[in-house]
């Protein structure tokens, strides 16, 4: 199992991003998948996750007016992007993806496939 992350880059504080996140050689169709990041000095936290059914659930209530999910079922249901905006100099940090065939770990921090990051910078 892969997860290939991208989408990341430096963006001025207000700004907007799109991660995107690719998954292969899962052979079920579904599985939960989450959005972690890690800031520089701090632990990694979790941003948001998504079940088998598609629901979507927020670590921190704040986010959820700024960051979404979705999925691409038209031709690769494999892909999950993050979509973000009002971007923060908060926001700045390390984005992975996750995922795993039980929304339990990864609600609990320990989903058994990870992504390799992607540095998201906001800046003033």
């Amino acid at each position: 199992v892969q997860l290939q992350a991208s989408g990341g880059g430096s963006v001025q504080a207000g700004g907007s991003l799109r991660l995107s996140c690719t998954v292969s050689g899962f052979t079920e169709d579904e599985y939960a998948i989450g959005w972690f990041r890690q800031a520089p000095g701090k632990q990694r936290e979790g941003v948001l996750l998504s079940g088998r059914t598609g629901a979507v659930s927020y670590y921190a209530e704040s986010l959820k007016d700024r960051f979404t999910l979705s999925r691409d079922n038209a031709k690769n249901k494999n892909t999950v992007y993050l979509q973000m905006t009002n971007l923060k100099n908060e926001d700045t940090a390390v984005y992975y993806c996750a995922m795993d065939r039980l929304w339990s770990r990864i609600r609990s921090g320990v989903p058994s496939y990870w992504g390799q990051g992607t540095q998201v910078t906001v800046s003033s």
